[in-house]
């Protein structure tokens, strides 16, 4: 079944249950999934739609919006489109990011958060001098994007920065690496991430957009 909603033509499943109302939902493909009671006629879905057709485009067009977001995928800085296709190693094609399937594509970004965070970090232990031996770790965090404990001289590092510019990589960890020889934000430790990050200013505001 296909109606029309506004200026979309959207494809309809009518799933029937022991329900005493009908109820809406987009499912990952935009389909309209209607969940009616058994025996409801399809002029009374067809009615029931059009009753309601404001609401069903305002949630079509957010499944719309959440299914583009899905097939996005942000890579140092830059976004690409992921497309699948079966078979294919992971590789890069202009605006597309192509790979097989989404196990392929978190492996790719497991291997990509190992290779370039520990490149990085080797890069930034030559703006310090005596720094401490340290454990590089990673997780997804919610509100800070690294956190260095020196107790047991340990850095660890947002996963999500795996899709800003490698420049604010070095940022986040430049600031880490300044704790071991200052543990607060004072001004003796701002100064230290200075000298080793001139426009640490600049990366701070661009990290946060």
């Amino acid at each position: 079944m296909n109606i029309s909603l506004g200026y979309y033509n959207v494809d309809v499943k009518i799933i029937y249950k022991n329900n005493r109302n009908i109820y809406f939902r987009f499912d990952e493909n935009g389909t309209l999934i209607v969940t009616c009671p058994k025996n409801t006629l399809n002029d009374d879905i067809a009615r029931y739609i059009s009753e309601n057709e404001d609401h069903l485009i305002k949630m079509y067009e957010k499944a719309l919006e959440q299914k583009q977001k899905d097939n996005e995928f942000w890579y140092l800085g830059e976004k690409y489109n992921v497309v699948f296709v079966e078979g294919n190693d992971p590789h890069f094609e202009g605006e597309n990011f192509v790979v097989s399937n989404e196990e392929e594509l978190e492996k790719f970004i497991d291997s990509e958060i190992d290779r370039v965070f520990n490149e990085e970090i080797e890069i930034c232990k030559k703006c310090f001098y005596k720094l401490p031996e340290f454990t590089l770790k990673t997780r997804k965090m919610k509100t800070r994007w690294g956190v260095n404990n020196r107790r047991n001289n340990t850095i660890t590092l947002n996963t999500e920065l795996i899709k800003k510019r490698v420049d604010l990589i070095d940022y986040v960890i430049i600031h880490e690496m300044a704790h071991f020889f200052e543990g607060n934000h004072s001004r003796s430790f701002w100064k230290i991430v200075k000298e080793a990050c001139p426009d640490y200013k600049k990366r701070r505001a661009d990290l946060r957009k």
